[in-house]
């Protein structure tokens, strides 16, 4: 049995608090719509589901984003469960603004979700209620549409590097 160490100086260390939340792996996904005609979006990989009725899920926003103010704007937002081949992909979407669209196939809903192409599931969403959360938002998305693709792997994250689900399936991530 391990011990718990009551050390509380890792608290106040974002390596550490990283390196530990990083512990437990997550989906990834990528929040977007079209802002002024062009594809606007984010890589989040704390997205839940909140509530079958109704059909709420979340993400969250790091305070600092510039790109949650202009995506807030939206009518609606699209939220992709990236895929085991998107680990290029998302840290291309956590890079600069104007190249996280670059080559990226994608499609647009009526209402301005934008949803790429490859996922394993599409949420279309709008925004239901914003929670200021520490140095985060905590996003609470109304689900309007949906789709899942069984047969497309999510893209894991774990311990700061990207993993796969089957074992005999590396990801490509070549950072």
């Amino acid at each position: 049995m391990t011990t718990l160490v009551h050390d509380t100086s890792a608290l106040h260390d974002a390596a550490a608090l990283r390196a530990v939340y990083g512990a437990f792996p997550s989906g990834v996904t990528a929040v977007a719509a079209l802002v002024e005609g062009r594809p606007v979006g984010l890589a989040a990989s704390s997205f839940t589901s909140v509530s079958l009725a109704p059909p709420l899920v979340s993400v969250c926003a790091g305070q600092t984003s510039s790109t949650w103010p202009l995506l807030r704007r939206a009518e609606r937002l699209g939220v992709s469960v990236l895929g085991a081949e998107h680990a290029l992909l998302c840290r291309q979407l956590a890079g600069p603004s104007d190249e996280r669209f670059t080559g990226v196939a994608w499609r647009a809903t009526p209402d301005g979700a934008v949803l790429l192409d490859g996922a394993s599931a599409w949420f279309d969403c709008s925004v239901e209620q914003e929670i200021r959360a520490g140095d985060h938002d905590i996003l609470v998305l109304r689900v309007h549409d949906l789709y899942a693709e069984p047969d497309v792997e999510p893209l894991v994250f774990h311990t700061g590097t990207f993993r796969s689900l089957r074992t005999d399936h590396p990801t490509k991530d070549h950072s």
